[in-house]
């Protein structure tokens, strides 16, 4: 009981800012975090600590679970390999960049440790996707691959920090055992999810529920995937994903969920969604001033710098990459569209890949825009160890927790209120029947 009076403080005012944001034109997320760090400088104010382990077990699952049950099967298969290619390939890539500037950067760091800041910080957020990107004027294509690329990086992000941590924290590194690690989780979760899919598909198809239970059903769901895929050490993030993913498919295609239950829920998740979305950018800004009082005024500017080159080095990795890709694809496009592509393979698949439609330079740039981190940044930065293997202090470790509070915010309020008038200048519009591009 000791912080209901606060948590009930914060979703009143996160209720009334959803009111304010459009009025003034800030994205609901950042006008949030802003909020949150003016009260938190409020003196005496009883903050409520971001736990970690209630981040990842209470507010992870059920927002993964409702952007992937909403999300199209269709169009996330037909974007998958742009997806992937982010959620993974992008997220290490980041990542060792992200190592290399904090090295350079942060006095006496050492490469471990460097790896575990780059780990925190390589993968853009689904909650701060959604939230930011769901009322702006994009097409459905960029939507689905910001969306499929933040659900999934986490797993990848989150492997690759575990190895890392694992290492600062007095490990051994070997190449082979983190690729098996990083592997053996992927299809762990994945397996995981497929389970409990098939699981609950099965219960709703063959058991008569009433629909308030098969409702209740569907909302233990990701909790209980999350945590049996924890447990197990493999990835509870893609346990939860890979589950929407099926249950969604499974539902358009069979049928399994009555109208009258897809009615029901759909007000109860939009409910548990909304205040969860609004608890977790006003309790981020609420954090800041308690971490910033913590660290010495002497290497608060350094970190500030810190935190701006990174800004700035994510920023650039990313953009670039998706231009890579844009590029890649254009090329493809044109062996495709050559007599010489339609002699090597059948009419079927030569019609099909006819039908790919490249990435503009306004969805490049857009996606490569926003690209911004979140809630698991700082709950992983905050969850690192007190101390090491051998007792000691974990290496700056308040410095980092501070560094990843700073990006954040930068990114957040650079890039979050930066969105809206890049689309306007660039004068984006919406073509709503966006064909899936399909990538070689």
């Amino acid at each position: 009981m000791e912080y209901y009076h606060v948590i009930l403080f914060l979703l009143a005012i996160a209720i009334g800012i959803s009111a304010v944001a459009p009025k003034i034109k800030v994205p609901y997320p950042v006008l949030l975090m802003i909020v949150g760090i003016i009260v938190g400088f409020i003196p005496g104010f009883h903050y409520v600590p971001i736990d970690p382990d209630v981040v990842f077990l209470l507010f992870l699952p059920p927002l993964l679970y409702d952007a992937t049950i909403n999300m199209s099967f269709p169009d996330f298969r037909a974007n998958f390999r742009t997806i992937s290619m982010m959620a993974v390939m992008l997220v290490f890539i980041s990542m060792t960049a992200i190592a290399v500037v904090a090295r350079l950067f942060i006095p006496d760091i050492s490469w471990p440790v460097a790896f575990v800041i780059g780990a925190i910080l390589s993968p853009p957020d689904a909650v701060a996707a959604t939230g930011i990107t769901k009322s702006l004027n994009l097409s459905h294509r960029t939507n689905t691959i910001l969306e499929g690329e933040s659900l999934i990086n986490d797993a990848s992000a989150l492997t690759a920090y575990r190895i890392a941590l694992g290492v600062a924290t007095g490990g051994i590194f070997s190449f082979w055992e983190a690729g098996f690690e990083f592997i053996a989780a992927i299809a762990g979760g994945c397996l995981i999810g497929a389970i409990m899919a098939i699981i609950f598909c099965y219960t709703v198809s063959k058991v008569k529920l009433e629909n308030a239970a098969i409702i209740s059903l569907n909302l233990m769901l990701p909790f209980v995937a999350y945590q049996f895929a924890e447990v197990l050490h493999v990835s509870g993030v893609l346990a939860v994903v890979f589950m929407g993913i099926v249950i969604a498919k499974r539902a358009h295609k069979n049928k399994i969920l009555s109208d009258i239950t897809r009615v029901q829920s759909k007000p109860v998740w939009s409910t548990i969604i909304y205040l969860l979305s609004g608890l977790i950018f006003i309790l981020i800004g609420l954090e800041f001033p308690q971490i910033l009082r913590g660290i010495p005024l002497t290497t608060v500017f350094s970190l500030m710098i810190s935190a701006f080159a990174i800004f700035f080095i994510a920023l650039i990795i990313r953009i670039a990459v998706i231009f890579r890709h844009k590029f890649r694809l254009d090329k493809i496009i044109s062996i495709v569209n050559s007599d010489g592509y339609s002699e090597k393979v059948s009419p079927e698949h030569a019609e099909r890949m006819r039908q790919v439609k490249p990435l503009t330079l306004k969805d490049a740039f857009i996606i490569g825009w926003a690209g911004m981190r979140g809630i698991v940044s700082v709950a992983t930065a905050i969850a690192l160890p007190v101390t090491l293997a051998n007792g000691e202090d974990f290496p700056q470790r308040n410095s980092i927790i501070f560094l990843t509070f700073l990006v954040v915010i930068l990114m957040l309020i650079i890039q979050g209120m930066g969105l809206p008038l890049l689309i306007k200048w660039m004068k984006v519009e919406v073509v709503e029947d966006d064909n899936p591009e399909i990538m070689e």
